[in-house]
């Protein structure tokens, strides 16, 4: 009589590329209340534009992309481009207002610098 004594490997969740403040949630759920019928979420890309190369990118997705990360928050489906995930790991996406400015902002610890204006990035 012989025993099987193998185990299967525990499969680990991996943490997520791009980790969302309660603020950036709280965001996303907004947009996606008043979301276009066909958006199934809200999704980051890093398109390359500006002086430095690379912006930060927030656009309705009406479609699911295998590659892409997906993050279920509690407002919505939020993805990130699966070709930019390189250039935002580790990061951190915030949503900040104030009495002239509202948007997105993101703590890149890949981002090696950034223009002037701030619309863009490099790696």
């Amino acid at each position: 009589m012989t025993t099987d004594t193998t185990t299967r490997p525990k499969i680990r969740q991996r943490p997520a590329a791009v980790v969302l403040t309660p603020s950036a949630e709280a965001r996303v759920a907004k947009l996606m209340a008043d979301a276009p019928e066909d958006a199934i979420g809200v999704k980051l890309s890093t398109p390359r534009r500006g002086c430095s190369g690379l912006a930060y990118s927030v656009d309705y997705v009406s479609a699911a992309n295998p590659a892409d990360e997906r993050i279920e928050t509690p407002g919505g489906t939020f993805f990130i481009d699966g070709a930019s995930v390189l250039y935002l790991i580790g990061s951190t996406m915030d949503w900040q207002e104030d009495d002239f400015t509202a948007g997105f902002v993101f703590q890149n610890p890949n981002a090696k610098g950034a223009c002037g204006c701030g619309e863009s990035f490099t790696v």
